[in-house]
């Protein structure tokens, strides 16, 4: 199990892959719009893309030309506000700390 959790973390460990979660958590959406929305290069988005699905956390479709993509597991909204709540508690604590 915990291997699982740590192949999920490593999945999760990525910028864009964290705002790619973010984005398809309010539904789904279409390759060519999440390569704009990150401004990132075709190559980089597949490979984002292919981590994330192999993880299990991402599902994709076709629509004719267009890829759809999607939260495999509708948790993982809940899990990247949990970190999002952990890391916003984290810098209130250092601000405090500073004061």
């Amino acid at each position: 199990m915990f291997e699982r959790q740590a192949r999920l973390c490593k999945a999760f460990a990525h910028p864009a892959r964290l705002q790619i979660l973010d984005l398809l958590g309010s539904g789904e959406h279409g390759v060519s719009e999440l390569q704009k929305t990150l401004g990132i290069s075709k190559t980089r988005i597949s490979q984002h893309l292919t981590i994330l699905k192999s993880a299990g956390v991402l599902s994709t479709r076709r629509n004719g030309k267009q890829v759809l993509c999607s939260l495999a597991i509708p948790e993982v909204k809940q899990a990247c506000q949990m970190i999002r709540k952990v890391l916003e508690a984290h810098i209130a604590e250092s601000h405090r700390l500073i004061e």
